[in-house]
């Protein structure tokens, strides 16, 4: 059913939207308190290191080559010791990740 020139829903139709444009315009004006963001000290320390770690490059390429060097010539050598520190080491680090 369409209801087309009723004076009484245009009526009501005119006091909806005098309210509306009346809130909207008071809202306007009126500003609510701002947010703020407060870190911790700890979380002021992991955004310094996160930011340290990302400055550091990938790949330590004058390491990378020194130890190519050492393979060609012969000379590197590594223990089974050292091998099973870095083994443990590495499981460790995965444990507190």
């Amino acid at each position: 059913m369409k209801i087309f020139n009723n004076p009484n829903i245009n009526k009501a139709m005119q006091v909806y939207n005098k309210k509306a444009t009346d809130k909207l315009a008071k809202s306007k004006g009126v500003e609510g308190p701002k947010d703020e963001l407060a870190l911790s000290s700890k979380a002021k320390e992991y955004q310094i290191a996160m930011n340290a770690f990302k400055k550091l490059p990938e790949v330590r390429e004058d390491l990378v080559q020194d130890l190519k060097n050492q393979i060609k010539q012969g000379t590197y050598k590594v223990t089974g010791e050292e091998i099973a520190d870095k083994m443990i080491e590495s499981v460790m680090i995965d444990r507190k990740i």
